[in-house]
C-alpha cells in the first residue's frame, strides 16, 4: 500500500488503521517522546523494541529506503538458512505496536535530510548499516567476472537493487572466494549447494535458474592468514565440511602451529574449534574427486596481488597470489600476513570479494573513513574529540547503532547487545533531561514526518503494504514448494504493496 501524508484530521493522525493521537507524551514531563530510527534490519528493530519496552510513552517511526523491513535477514542471510529468518516474527510485533509505524521507500538525503529528521523529532538513531564494500586496490579489480560477496549474496536473495545482476557461471567450472568468514562460507555453499535442496528454499527464481545451469564444480577459500586466525564460526563451517558428495581439499603443511598461534588458541575458544574443524577435515583421506563431484578447497596465506584478464582483456581468467608469511604485530597484539615475494597463479571465471562491508557516510553526519563507522561514545556520536567533558563532546539526540555503529562485524544476535548499549544511552540522556527544554517548542515527530512526505509528495509504503507483499509472496512460493517466492523489482514490489 503506497501512501501519501494526508492523514490530518481534527489534530489527529490515522495510519494503516492505527490511530495516532497528536498528545506529547514522556517520562519527562511532556506528553509524548518521539524517536526516529533509520534502517530497518536487525539493529534498527531490537533498537525500537528495547525502547517501546523501556519507555511507556515512546512513539517510534522506523524508516527504510527499501519498499521492505527486515534488511539482512531478508537481503543477506543464506536461503538455506530459513530457521535464522524465524526473528522476522519477533520484528513484525514491534512493527504493530500502536506506539511504532514503518515507512518503507524512503530515501535518506534525498526523500528527507538528517537535519530535517532531527528537527522533527526528539531522538534519531541511525541504523541503516552497511551498503557498499571495502576495495582491494589491485590491478584488474575492474575486470568482468569479479563481484562483491555483498553483491551476490543481494543477487540470490532478491534483493531489488541486484536481482538483474547476471554472473557467469557456464564459462568456467572455478570460482575463488577470497576471504574466510561467514558471508565467504555462505556464497562458496550456495555455489555448491545442489539444485534440489536449492529449489526448496527462498533464494530468487532468476538466481535458482542460472545455478541449475551453473558449470561451477569447483570453488576456492583464500585467506591471507592461516586456519587458526580463520574469521568464520564453527556452524557456519560444520555446515559446509558436512555437504554430501562434496570433495573437500585442505594441504596439511598450512596446519602447522607456530608456538605463539598455539597460546592465541588456548586463549580463543571460537578459533580453536574452527582450527579442530579444519584439522579433522584435512585428516580425513578423501581420496581424489569423481568427475562430476564438487570440491572445496582451501587456501591459507594467500593475499590476492592481481586479477589477470583473459585473451578478450575484459574477463577475470586468474587471481595472482603472493604467498604469505605471519609477522607478529607488538602494538595490536595481533599476527599480520606479509608478502613472502613468492607468487602463483589460480585459474577462475569468477571471483567474489568477500573483504568486508562498508558504511557510507551521509551530509551533516561524522564518519571515520578508515574504520568505516560514524565515531561514537556507546552510541552516542562523537562530533568534537577536543571537549573534555563527554556531554560536551556528543552530539544530543543523535545515536548509531549495528554496523554504522560498530563496523560489519558478528551475527544477527551481535545486534541485540550493541541496540541495548545504545538505548541504555539515550535512556540515560533522557534522565539527565538533555531533551527537555522548557523554552523549545515540542517536536512534531510522526505529524512532522507525514506533513513533511505530503508537501513533497512522496508515497510512502506502510507495514500494511508489507503485509500485503509478504501475503503474495507466500502464496507464488506454495505453487512452488518454496517457503515464499520473492518479488525482486521495484516496480514490482510497490505495485504488490498497493494491491
Amino acid at each position: 500500500m503506497l501512501c501519501r501524508s494526508k492523514y490530518r484530521k481534527m489534530g489527529q493522525f490515522h495510519l494503516h488503521g492505527v490511530r495516532l493521537i497528536s498528545r506529547r507524551f514522556s517520562s519527562l514531563g511532556l506528553d509524548r517522546f518521539s524517536i526516529c530510527v533509520v534502517g530497518s534490519g536487525p539493529a534498527g528493530f531490537y533498537t525500537a523494541e528495547k525502547m517501546l519496552k523501556a519507555h511507556e510513552r515512546v512513539e517510534i517511526d522506523i524508516l527504510d529506503r527499501l519498499p521492505i523491513p527486515f534488511g539482512l535477514v531478508r537481503s543477506g542471510v543464506a536461503p538455506d538458512h530459513q530457521e535464522t529468518k524465524i526473528v522476522v516474527n519477533q520484528f513484525s510485533r514491534v512493527a504493530k505496536s500502536q506506539r511504532c509505524s514503518f515507512f518503507g521507500n524512503i530515501t535518506l538525503g534525498s526523500a528527507v535530510t538528517l537535519s530535517e529528521l532531527r528537527e522533527i523529532y526528539d531522538v534519531v538513531v541511525l541504523a541503516y548499516g552497511a551498503e557498499s564494500d571495502k576495495s582491494l586496490g589491485i590491478p584488474g579489480e575492474d575486470l568482468n567476472g569479479i563481484y562483491s560477496a555483498r553483491e551476490f549474496v543481494w543477487w540470490y536473495n532478491g534483493h531489488p537493487d541486484c536481482f538483474q545482476m547476471a554472473p557467469d557461471l557456464k564459462s568456467a567450472d572455478t570460482a575463488v572466494v577470497l576471504g574466510l568468514g561467514n558471508v565467504a562460507l555462505d556464497v562458496a555453499r550456495i555455489l555448491l549447494r545442489p539444485f534440489s535442496e536449492l529449489a526448496k528454499t527462498d533464494i530468487s527464481s532468476n538466481a535458482l535458474a542460472q545455478l541449475e545451469r551453473s558449470a561451477i564444480r569447483k570453488v576456492y577459500l583464500v585467506a591471507r592468514r592461516g586456519p587458526a586466525q580463520a574469521a568464520c564460526t564453527a556452524k557456519e563451517l560444520r555446515e559446509i565440511l558436512g555437504m554430501k558428495s562434496l570433495y573437500v581439499n585442505i594441504q596439511e603443511v598450512d596446519l602447522h602451529l607456530t608456538p605463539a598461534e598455539e597460546e592465541q588458541l588456548r586463549n580463543h575458544r571460537v578459533h580453536k574449534r574452527v582450527y579442530e574443524l579444519l584439522s579433522k577435515a584435512a585428516a580425513f583421506k578423501h581420496g581424489h574427486s569423481f568427475e562430476e563431484q564438487k570440491e572445496l578447497h582451501f587456501l591459507f596465506y594467500r593475499k590476492p596481488d592481481r586479477f589477470l584478464p583473459s585473451k578478450d582483456g575484459c574477463t577475470v581468467d586468474a587471481v595472482r597470489f603472493e604467498k604469505t608469511v605471519l609477522k607478529e604485530n607488538g602494538i595490536l597484539g595481533e599476527q599480520l600476513a606479509v608478502g613472502s615475494g613468492q607468487f602463483e597463479d589460480t585459474k577462475c571465471g569468477l571471483v567474489l570479494k568477500s573483504i568486508g562491508y562498508k558504511s557510507l557516510p551521509i551530509d551533516g553526519l561524522p564518519f571515520d573513513d578508515r574504520k568505516g563507522v560514524v565515531p561514537n561514545v556507546k552510541g552516542r556520536v562523537v562530533t568534537n574529540y577536543q571537549k573534555e567533558d563527554e556531554d560536551e563532546a556528543v552530539e544530543h539526540g543523535l545515536y548509531v547503532v549495528g554496523w554504522l555503529k560498530r563496523g560489519p562485524t558478528g551475527i544477527i544476535a551481535t545486534n541485540l547487545y550493541c541496540a541495548e548499549e545504545t538505548v541504555s544511552s539515550i535512556s540515560e540522556d533522557m534522565e539527565k533531561g538533555l531533551f527537555n527544554c522548557a523554552s523549545c517548542s515540542p517536536k512534531p515527530g510522526r505529524e512532522g514526518l507525514l506533513q513533511l512526505l505530503d508537501e513533497r509528495n512522496i508515497n510512502f509504503v506502510p507495514f500494511s503494504g508489507w503485509e500485503k507483499i509478504d501475503a503474495k509472496e507466500k502464496l507464488l512460493g506454495r505453487l512452488k514448494n518454496k517457503p515464499r517466492e520473492k518479488i525482486v523489482s521495484w516496480d514490482e514490489l510497490l505495485n504488490a504493496s498497493n494491491e
